[in-house]
């Protein structure tokens, strides 16, 4: 499992973010879900195929109960999430396995409650493939009367309406603004002075889902962990200058050395000029201070 998925789970495995993203996306944004009332599912089921028993493993699964944490706990629903950077021709399959093997575990006991799993798509492209058993397998029209389709519940993260976004009130709406606005401007500077509650997990997340290893900087930076987006960052800006400062002294080093004194005045005015220059010596762009 790579590092990222390993966060996106992580993030989602806190009740807090978890009920809110289904109160969120199912909801509207109303506390439907309450997070006292969730514990955590077996995300492991068994299946059998080639003469084989084969493991699969949900991403993050809860159970959401009527009474909170008893003993006899009346079971109201499973809720499991699937997280996805990447579109899969497959899904559909995946997610009625998923789900099968959760009814069909509620045949050895007396509880009876509906399955329901959610897809989480982070990708910076529209969900380009298959969202239907039919999709999936390419039923024929003559057959589609006969074999029972099954859909799932796709929602693209990044392509959110602010609207939209404003309805989720934990850390998952800081991920899911930065997501949905990146994608529309590369340069997004996020203004949002919301406290962190679980900072590790969203800072590491921020990180691995836009590829830039300066959030994790600004998380062991001097000072403490960063408290919300706009304290994170002004770090990241104060250490992307000070990294182009010493890069661009570098620079000025070898221009001066090889007597191309024009160029340095050029190069201090001209940030374009500048890359070419990096480019020409090897020094390497500068990190830029919008990540």
């Amino acid at each position: 499992m790579g590092e990222k998925d390993i966060a996106e789970k992580t993030l989602a495995s806190y009740n807090d973010v978890f009920s809110d993203i289904v109160n969120g996306l199912l909801f509207e944004g109303k506390p439907v879900i309450d997070p006292d009332k969730l514990s955590d599912a077996v995300p492991y089921s068994m299946y059998k195929a080639d003469g084989k028993v084969h493991e699969q493993e949900r991403d993050v699964c809860k159970i959401l109960k009527a009474d909170g944490s008893t003993e006899n706990e009346i079971r109201i629903a499973f809720i499991g999430f699937e997280h996805q950077t990447q579109y899969d021709r497959d899904m559909p399959l995946r997610v009625i396995g998923y789900d099968g093997a959760a009814y069909r575990a509620e045949l050895s006991s007396k509880a009876r409650y509906p399955v329901i799993t959610i897809v989480l798509y982070f990708g910076s492209t529209h969900w380009n493939s298959n969202k239907t058993l039919h999709e999936a397998v390419g039923v024929p029209d003559s057959l589609r009367p006969y074999v029972n389709d099954y859909k799932m519940n796709l929602f693209e993260i990044a392509f959110m309406s602010d609207e939209e976004i404003q309805r989720f009130h934990s850390d998952f709406r800081i991920i899911a603004d930065l997501m949905a606005h990146k994608r529309a401007d590369p340069g997004y500077i996020s203004k949002d002075r919301t406290e962190f509650v679980h900072t590790d997990e969203i800072v590491k997340l921020m990180s691995l889902l836009t590829g830039d290893d300066r959030y994790v900087d600004a998380l062991n930076s001097e000072g403490g962990k960063p408290k919300n987006m706009c304290e994170m960052l002004d770090r990241v800006e104060a250490k992307g200058l000070a990294k182009g400062e010493d890069k661009f002294a570098s620079l000025v080093d070898r221009l001066f050395s090889v007597g191309r004194i024009d160029d340095i005045k050029k190069a201090t005015n001209d940030p374009i000029y500048r890359k070419q220059l990096y480019k020409e010596f090897g020094i390497g762009d500068p990190m830029i201070s919008k990540p």
